[in-house]
């Protein structure tokens, strides 16, 4: 169990699953709804063109997606976000969470729209789903995305004292909810940006469920990875990360880099686990210009 948990921090833990007075509501504007396998899974759609799916990592749904983030990219592609099983509007099923499911999850969405295949971004968790739908459904798959990934938490694990202070539930739930955000960024970045901290995490996420991201949990503590299959990759693959993550050490980046056969790797200096939030303007002009 030790392990398990400590592989779950290493994805990086997504901060408002304990700022429990302040994201944990149910949105007003109704997801839209797909039947995929055994689940309801609750899905939205920006814009036209290309369909581009952005996977969500550990502990949230959708709505964590950054909203100018979305904006620029359903510009020039069909954006679909949505929530992974178990989260936010998407059903448990009976099915067992997985890395191996979730990607299932996400094929099966692409099945229920009538997507023969995608462009594929997934972040952190996501990613991991993502290096699964791009092994298993190799024909889904154009174009590849991986932001704050890695093969194997344990390759290049984060450091003691940052596993340390995820572990600390001492304080009270903002105090808590400080204490991982601090993992997300840069301290100097954190100190000069408090309101834009606000804008990110105080907002309404929906559906939040602690028995299934203790399962979540479970799935990334118990996923073998795929460090010994990165070869198999064949799509081309943008690498993203921050040069300062301390979540997912930017070591695993240049591991992935180096072993997937078409990709490029980008590094942002820094800037940590939460980059998209911290330097949008760079990470959305590098996949843009990736994906055309």
């Amino acid at each position: 169990m030790k392990n398990i948990i400590a592989c779950a921090l290493l994805i990086g833990i997504l901060t408002i699953s304990v700022l429990e007075g302040f994201g944990n509501q149910v949105p007003a504007e109704p997801d839209q709804l797909v039947q995929v396998g055994d689940i309801k899974m609750g899905y939205r759609i920006y814009g036209q063109g290309y369909p581009l799916v952005l996977i969500m990592g550990y502990g949230s749904t959708m709505k964590l997606w950054e909203p100018g983030l979305i904006q620029a990219l359903s510009s020039s592609f069909k954006v679909i976000v949505f929530d992974n099983r178990g989260m936010g509007s998407t059903e448990v099923g009976q099915r067992p969470f997985s890395i191996e499911q979730f990607a299932e999850d996400t094929v099966g969405l692409l099945d229920a729209l009538g997507l023969q295949e995608a462009h594929v971004l997934g972040w952190s968790m996501g990613a991991l789903i993502a290096e699964e739908v791009a092994l298993r459904h190799p024909a889904k798959v154009n174009k590849l995305i991986l932001y704050a990934a890695h093969c194997n938490a344990n390759l290049y694990p984060s450091a003691p004292e940052v596993i340390q202070k995820l572990r600390d539930s001492s304080g009270t739930p903002e105090e808590r909810g400080m204490r991982f955000i601090s993992t997300l960024f840069p301290s100097d970045w954190l100190q000069n940006n408090r309101q834009r901290i606000k804008e990110i995490f105080y907002r309404p996420m929906g559906n939040l469920p602690p028995q299934s991201m203790g399962k979540q949990s479970r799935a990334i503590g118990l996923w073998k990875g795929c460090c010994d299959r990165l070869g198999e990759i064949k799509n081309p693959t943008l690498i993203i990360a921050g040069a300062d993550d301390v979540l997912v050490p930017a070591r695993n980046a240049d591991y992935l880099s180096a072993k997937i056969l078409k990709a490029q790797l980008f590094l942002v200096e820094n800037s940590g686990h939460g980059l998209m939030f911290q330097n949008p303007e760079k990470f959305i002009e590098k996949v843009i210009d990736f994906l055309k």
